[in-house]
């Protein structure tokens, strides 16, 4: 029996999830938390993979927010056509990965192996994510506002 990491334990994904289409709240962050993404060429390589994931996985993604060292996004799954998240997440990160050493912005491993997903369950529940998610930068010293931080939009829908 493996025992769990003390450093970091991770809560067991649901194995099913009721609703038509549930959104989920994801960040993931890079290996050893390096400061590579807010590069423009990182930035839109990152955008790239996700305006794919629709046609590629049957994801849609909603706003994000890519800060030097982590990425929050909304996402769901397209009908029945998504593949699980755990497999979207998983092609996501090799792509961006291998997009990413490609462009020699960066050697493996490029992200952390685990990632972080919450289930919005109430419109007050994505709200208060949205929210959170806006003044990431702001918190963060970045930016002044979240409409002038220059690495976060949406792709298909609000």
């Amino acid at each position: 029996m493996q025992t769990p990491s003390p450093r970091h334990k991770h809560l067991r994904r649901l194995a099913v999830v009721f609703g038509r289409q549930p959104v989920f709240f994801l960040t993931t962050c890079t290996h050893e938390r390096r400061r590579l993404l807010t590069q423009e060429t990182a930035a839109q390589i990152l955008l790239a993979e996700w305006r794919g994931a629709q046609e590629r996985h049957g994801w849609a993604i909603g706003p994000y927010v890519i800060m030097p060292d982590h990425v929050h996004f909304f996402a769901s799954p397209v009908a029945e056509a998504g593949v699980s998240l755990a497999a979207f997440m998983g092609s996501w990160k090799e792509w961006t990965a291998k997009r990413l050493g490609r462009a020699g912005l960066c050697n493996p491993p490029v992200w952390q192996a685990e990632f972080f997903d919450h289930v919005l369950r109430t419109e007050e529940s994505y709200a208060e994510k949205r929210e959170y998610m806006r003044q990431n930068p702001v918190r963060a010293g970045l930016s002044v506002t979240p409409e002038a931080w220059p690495f976060a939009g949406r792709i298909d829908f609000e």
